[in-house]
């Protein structure tokens, strides 16, 4: 059994890159290369809002022989011996007996030769001949994470995006019935993000997360990643995208946060900000959502004048918070009425 340490390198990303650049070069190009798609350079430590705990994706732990190795070890004495082995059962078709063994050289001789390839073997085993999508997913995870230099990473990595398209469109099955399984999906494109932040695909992986953020109801995340996705890859299609994905995800905060001028106010000089660089094709439904949250301030500022304007506040304050109306409106659906009543207040106070 070998208990010898090694180092988790998967995660400081530009070292890999730079590590493994000559000889995976030709791969990465031909699968979609892992390269950076503005001069920007990213590592996977850098922040990600709108993410989840990121300590907890990006410092995995390694696998370890596991209680009664007597009976879930390895069956040979050697790694060589036990990569023959796994790599029989493979071909006579004994595939949840390899995944087993494949598993189990990896756990007991992780630092062999055989160890990376038997990963790799693994995760495909899930992958092709299980068809479990999920398993597959963190077991080449895990390829990438303690075999960066040996699994050819921007190949390994453009996999794993993959998998994780997989397992977009599948859902997860219980019980013979298939559900979104929003929640680990959107973990596993997160996941993906993390370890190939310069990959080509990353912007559309955003668009993703954001999306599924969405279908999690938690639309201040979504935000986040729509604001990210843009100040990250401002060039990449998916940034234009971004605006009004982020526009209809700020329209259903105001419906789900009434009486809030301070959000009302900043969806509006967001929505003015996206007109200037959305795609032309949603300017006309982003002029509509500024022209319904410009109403929707007005009627919160008219609500806060009214509430000035009650027995309980002085004419002063009440003539104050008029003033300030029509100077914030001074063509709004109330400006009349705010003309008529001001003028009242200032007659009052002058008797």
């Amino acid at each position: 059994m070998c208990d010898v340490k090694f180092k988790n390198i998967a995660m400081v990303l530009a070292a890999a890159f730079a590590s493994v650049a000559a000889a995976d070069q030709a791969a990465g190009d031909m699968a979609g290369g892992v390269t950076m798609p503005h001069s920007g350079l990213r590592y996977a430590t850098d922040a990600y809002p709108g993410f989840d705990n990121e300590s907890n994706i990006i410092n995995p732990l390694r696998k370890t022989p596991r209680w009664f190795s007597f009976i879930t070890g390895p069956s040979c004495s050697s790694a060589a011996e036990q990569w023959e082995h796994c790599t029989k059962l493979v071909q006579g078709g004994s595939f949840y007996r390899a995944a087993r063994q494949l598993d189990a050289l990896v756990r007991e001789w992780p630092t062999s030769p055989e160890a990376p390839r038997a990963q790799r073997l693994l995760g495909e085993v899930y992958l092709n001949d299980l068809k479990q999508t999920e398993n597959a997913f963190e077991e080449f995870k895990y390829l990438i994470d303690f075999y960066s230099m040996q699994c050819g990473y921007a190949s390994t990595a453009n996999e794993l995006y993959k998998i994780a398209n997989l397992m977009l469109a599948e859902g997860k099955e219980i019980m013979f019935i298939r559900f979104e399984n929003t929640v680990d999906v959107r973990r596993a494109y997160e996941a993906c993000v993390l370890r190939a932040p310069g990959a080509k695909w990353v912007p559309e992986a955003m668009l993703t997360i954001g999306a599924l953020r969405v279908k999690e109801g938690k639309l201040a995340e979504a935000v986040s990643v729509y604001e990210n996705l843009r100040n990250i890859y401002p060039q990449s299609p998916e940034a234009k995208v971004s605006f009004l994905r982020e526009a209809e995800v700020r329209m259903q905060l105001l419906d789900d946060h009434a009486y809030n001028r301070e959000r009302c106010r900043d969806t509006i000089d967001y929505l003015k900000m996206a007109l200037v660089s959305c795609r032309e094709n949603d300017a006309e439904i982003l002029r509509s959502y500024l022209t319904d949250a410009e109403k929707r301030g007005e009627a919160e500022a008219w609500k806060a004048t009214l509430f000035y304007d009650s027995p309980t506040r002085t004419k002063r304050s009440a003539a104050g918070a008029y003033e300030k109306y029509l100077k914030e409106y001074p063509d709004g659906c109330h400006s009349e009425e705010a003309k008529t009543r001001l003028a009242e207040l200032k007659e009052a106070s002058s008797k």
